[in-house]
């Protein structure tokens, strides 16, 4: 970017400090001043390029990112071993496996991005209408430059990044939907700047001489610091300051309005939807890491035989008949050789005849199964919600099997935790206004007239004014304190539209007390170039001047409003939570509301308190020109406003407080149970006060009637001076409690749960910082410890007044235990995504709140009950399905390769191959691939019915129990005895001189298929004998691969195709098959195999029924 003209004098305002990563815009590329030159500006253009690769890149950029995956360069160098050493085996065998799955790859990459390009093509090349020279000019997408003013029609999305000049109403606001950025469908307010209202022809707009200093390009969507600057011939240049309210994203659609002009800021790739969709942190599985582990074990294997076979053929080779026999003289050049090199020669040799051992086609396999896999979920019609028309989505399906593991592990420090969020999660974010406090009295049901339907909390006092006049005023913060907005009906003006008005906003907390306001006959009408305008009881509209809104944010935790009564009162209106507004009030005020408040706590309400204030002329001079100053920094404005919002919000006057219900989610509660009978540990983090979220908890079972509550709260931390003195004191008294209640084994821990006292931990963020920023000179260092180890032994764990930087603590606190545990957040909201993203698995709830948490998470789900199924169900189903896909992998390629090694000691060691080359690239690749796929999609060893209906399944996947030591090495010591079966059995039956009527005797290529042959009907049948739940497609699969096996066998002897019939291979698997004997031999090689196998399946079936008789009499007696 060049440098732009410095603006005059006259820009420079309050907030004008030095500035570092900002950038000046001029509005539709004039010049501000004529007296100074105009340098164009160089900004990045409109296109969007979400494609990876071009044409000219592609192949080498594709190679090098596959060829950084260890598998995929381990046989690269083994197929450059076989080029330019003399290997036994031919360098096809490894190159044709690793150019299948490289190539394979490629293709599925390649097709991805294609789509990329034309979804890019079709952005880049849509028309818009930019105002030149006061004409609209036709122009592609990708034309736009920074500064050019764009006119947008309704329905229209934005094309880049706009801040918004004026629209086709008066009070210069349109109305906006972010469905396809955030998934919000509800419409938002964007607001133009009152300077630039006016403007509303391609002539006026042209007209506009002014400059944007904002900041530079940043991903965060509701984060936009600016100000403009507009110069006039006659006057000085006008300053004001630039908000997210007033920036229109690159992918928001127009709405309720029919036209806008608006200035381009951030172009291309530059826009905040560009910068969203560049990339998502990868989250590796328990799977992927046991792969990584196994490959090693399996490399081991091979060097150690490499290192074997190299040192027995020199051994071998000591005596000299062997080392040099009479039909195989060596040459003058091999006699010359050093022997290092010759043996460094042999161990390559070695390394490659063996390398089958790894399993390179079983990236691509586990690759297919996962995306194959996520479909399944997204398919399921348990998960399709009617309400909002949408099912479940998988963002990244390399976690599917994660969900898995989401349960006890073995060790006491490895219990595994689910986070949930509670409002719009465990409840439906639907609100709905219950009763009110004014000043002790409660107000509960409908009506015109307030003071028929009060009942008195305590004794009532009076505060300056009438209790009429509170009644009213209380009702009026009601309809002015929030940032609702009228959806407009052209067909529909004044005060008559009050009948059927349509609210809008972003929080539904807001529009319930509106709602609830009109009750009781105070309906808000709206905004009306810049006043809101309220019906009262005696039907009269009373118009305020909105002069500020101070918005509402997690740390502040409410919100206010300064506005302009007709009679030029200036008064502030603020609501939020009662640990928010009880310490700015008067302290004689708060006693008769906190009766009310901590009652409807209990009740599982949502309570918000409500304040006000009225303020001189004077002070509000100072304030405005605060807020100004505040509001026109670049630099650090969130910070700037925060301190002065805090200075304004002082010295308030409590009104009373309200009261909202927030229902729960259908089978919230089944779910959690569900969850605990599973063996998952859930701790619901929640920014609610304590009353509130401890009945929610009980409502949804997560506390039972006879769990006893340990308290780590401020209420019981401040019974001492010492803060520190008295936490150290409860938690060391937890402690003890909890350790006496308790066996130490995790087993007895479980049974505990059932058997023994139930404890539950209830926590807020004050505590909760207390703990994790302890200082380091007190005697309570060891807070953090003390403290988990009493969560470890609750069942249930409810964090309160939580800030979303403590839920993330929460969760890295837990994920950084000893043993590594897995954890899943759920949530709904943007407060959620910081504990979403810091969890191993994500989840995030389609709800009301938007769908930042949904946009972030590894899946989303529209209600929290799906959690159920999609744990127990999917995540179970997938876990067993690829752990047994990798085990099954490892298991079919040690069967394939140990016969290999073996045939070494009967071959002198001279690396002659056991399998003709055919077979040796074909075996992962076509003879053995598509069955163990099927499985992988489509195994139920347990019926999906009773995986849900009984949560305790879950638990025998847990701890990552399938790839552990214990079935790795019961996978590798079944290879180990089929191969050895394979080899010794087809050995035992060439003992025979000749194994045909006319005397002709085998060679070393029967032998080897036979040994194959035997090996591939065994692996197959072996996966046969695993599934339990059959489809046609695992019959296609299983049947298919065996009969394609036998018709290659035919066709690659030359039967088939005889012009194959000089290699030589030409008639062996006939020859092969002529005989009675070889079948039998096959036939009784494969029974032998599968026995221990078949012996399994019987005694466990028969072991299940006897349990099952076993039962049945017991409950009968």
């Amino acid at each position: 970017m060049q440098m732009v003209p410095s603006l005059p004098p006259a820009s420079e305002c309050a907030g004008e400090e030095k500035r570092v990563g900002t950038r000046t815009v001029f509005v539709g590329n004039h010049p501000v001043s004529e007296t100074e030159a105009y340098i164009a500006q160089r900004f990045c253009d409109n296109r969007i390029v979400s494609s990876k690769y071009t044409l000219w890149n592609f192949l080498p950029k594709n190679l090098f990112e596959q060829f950084r995956r260890i598998a995929n360069f381990y046989f690269l160098i083994i197929f450059l071993v076989q080029v330019t050493v003399d290997t036994p085996t031919s360098p096809v065998t490894s190159g044709l496996p690793l150019f299948f799955v490289i190539t394979v790859t490629a293709i599925k990459q390649g097709y991805e991005d294609w789509l990329r390009h034309r979804a890019d093509n079709e952005v880049n090349k849509s028309t818009v209408y930019i105002i030149e020279n006061a004409k609209r000019v036709r122009k592609e997408s990708e034309k736009i430059k920074v500064g050019d003013v764009v006119e947008v029609q309704a329905d229209e999305t934005f094309p880049c990044d706009l801040i918004l000049l004026s629209s086709c109403t008066t009070d210069g606001t349109c109305y906006v939907t972010t469905a396809s950025l955030d998934g919000e469908s509800n419409c938002k307010t964007h607001y133009a700047v009152r300077d630039t209202v006016a403007l509303c022809t391609a002539e006026s707009i042209d007209t506009l001489r002014a400059a944007i200093e904002c900041e530079q390009p940043q991903p965060d969507l509701y984060k936009f610091v600016g100000r403009i600057n507009i110069y006039s011939n006659s006057l000085e240049a006008v300053a004001r300051s630039l908000g997210p309210e007033n920036l229109l994203l690159k992918g928001a659609t127009l709405k309720n309005t029919k036209k806008i002009y608006g200035v381009a800021v951030y172009t291309g790739m530059e826009t905040k939807m560009a910068l969203n969709y560049q990339g998502k942190s990868q989250k590796r599985s328990a799977v992927e890491k046991s792969i990584n582990a196994f490959l090693i074990v399996y490399l081991f294997i091979l060097l150690t035989k490499a290192a074997v076979c190299t040192t027995l053929k020199y051994v071998w080779q000591s005596t000299p008949y062997n080392d040099e026999p009479w039909y195989n003289q060596k040459t003058q050049k091999e006699r010359e050789t050093l022997k290092v090199l010759k043996m460094f020669t042999d161990f390559l040799s070695f390394m490659v005849l063996f390398n089958f051992i790894i399993p390179v086609s079983m990236y691509v396999t586990v690759e297919m199964q996962k995306f194959l896999g996520s479909f399944f979920i997204s398919w399921d019609k348990d998960f399709y919600d009617e309400e909002i028309n949408e099912g479940a989505l998988v963002n990244t399906s390399d976690l599917n099997e994660e969900l898995g593991q989401l349960c006890l592990m073995v060790k006491l420090y490895s219990v595994d935790y689910v986070f949930t969020d509670k409002t719009g999660t465990l409840t439906e974010n639907s609100m709905e206004f219950i009763e009110c406090c004014i000043d002790g009295h409660k107000y509960k049901g409908v009506t015109q007239e307030v003071d028929g339907l009060s009942q008195t909390d305590g004794p009532l006092t009076y505060f300056d004014k009438a209790d009429k006049n509170r009644e009213e005023l209380f009702l009026r913060a009601l309809c002015l304190c929030h940032t609702v907005e009228i959806k407009t009906n052209d067909a529909v003006d004044g005060a008559t539209e009050s009948a059927e008005l349509t609210y809008i906003s972003s929080s539904p907390d807001e529009i319930a007390l509106v709602k609830g306001a009109k009750k009781y006959g105070f309906t808000f009408l709206g905004n009306r170039n810049g006043h809101m305008r309220v019906e009262n009881q005696r039907k009269e509209i009373e118009e305020y001047e909105l002069l500020h809104t101070l918005n509402f944010d997690a740390v502040r935790r409410r919100m206010s409003v300064i506005v302009k009564t007709q009679e030029g009162d200036i008064l502030l209106f603020c609501k939020g939570a009662d640990s928010a507004v009880f310490p700015r009030v008067q302290n004689h005020e708060i006693e008769l509301t906190k009766v009310h408040v901590e009652r409807n706590a209990m009740d599982g309400y949502r309570t918000l308190c409500v304040a006000f204030k009225e303020i001189a002329p004077d002070d509000y001079e100072r304030i405005n020109r605060q807020l100004i100053e505040a509001k026109m920094a670049l630099q650090d404005r969130e910070e700037k406003m925060e301190k002065v919002f805090d200075d304004i919000e002082t010295n308030m006057n409590l009104i009373g407080a309200t009261a909202v219900e927030d229902k729960l989610q259908d089978q919230a509660a089944e779910t959690i149970e569900a969850l605990h009978a599973a063996g998952l540990k859930v701790w619901v983090l929640t920014g609610d006060k304590m009353e509130t979220a401890k009945s929610t908890c009980y409502a949804c079972r997560l506390f039972q009637t006879n769990t006893e509550l340990l308290e780590l709260t401020t209420k019981t931390i401040e019974e001492s001076e010492r803060k520190e003195d008295r936490l150290h004191e409860l938690l060391i008294e937890y402690r003890k409690k909890l350790l006496h209640e308790f066996p130490k084994s995790t087993r007895s821990l479980k049974k505990a749960w059932t058997e023994h006292q139930e404890y539950g931990l209830i926590i807020d963020g004050s505590t909760l910082s207390l703990i994790l920023n302890s200082s380091q000179d007190s005697s309570s260092n060891n807070y953090k410890s003390i403290f988990l180890q009493i969560c470890m032994k609750c069942t249930a764990v409810l964090c309160c007044r939580m800030a979303p930087l403590q839920k993330a603590q929460i969760v890295r606190m837990v994920k950084n235990l000893k043993g590594s545990p897995i954890t899943l957040s759920i949530g709904d909201g943007a407060n959620d995504v910081s504990m979403i993203l810091e969890s191993h698995v994500g989840i995030g709830i389609k709800g009301k709140e938007g769908r930042q948490a949904a946009r972030n998470s590894d899946y989303s789900v529209p209600k929290f009950k799906h959690l159920k199924k999609l744990l127990l169900a999917h995540g179970h189903l997938y876990y067993v399905r690829i752990a047994h896909l990798v085990q099954y992998f490892f298991y079919k390629n040690l069967c394939f390769i140990l016969p290999q090694f073996l045939y070494q000691f009967f071959c002198g060691f001279s690396q002659q191959p056991l399998y003709d080359a055919a077979y040796l690239t074909m075996y992962n690749i076509c003879f053995t691939s598509l069955p163990i796929l099927a499985y992988s999609l489509l195994e139920q060893h347990i019926n999906v019915d009773t995986l849900t209906s009984d949560p305790r399944l879950y638990m025998k996947i847990s701890g990552n129990a399938m790839l552990q030591l214990s079935p790795f090495l019961y996978w590798t010591f079944l290879a180990a005895f089929e191969g050895t079966v394979f080899f010794f059995g087809t050995y035992f039956l060439f003992q025979t001189a000749s194994l045909e009527e006319n005397g002709k005797v085998y060679g070393n290529w029967t032998f080897g298929t036979i040994v194959f042959t035997v090996l591939v009907f065994t692996v197959t049948l072996k996966l046969a004998l695993d599934t339990r739940f059959w489809t046609w497609i695992n019959h296609f699969v299983i049947w298919g691969s065996l009969a394609f096996y036998v018709f290659f066998s035919f066709f690659w002897g030359g039967i088939i195709w005889p012009f194959l019939k000089q290699q030589r291979m030409y008639f062996v698997f006939a020859q092969m098959l002529s005989s009675v004997s070889t079948w039998l031999a096959i036939i009784l090689l494969i029974f032998i195999s599968l026995f221990p196998e078949i012996l399994l399946i019987v005694l466990k079936n028969v072991r299940r029924r006897s349990a099952r008789v076993h039962h049945l009499i017991s409950s009968s007696a």
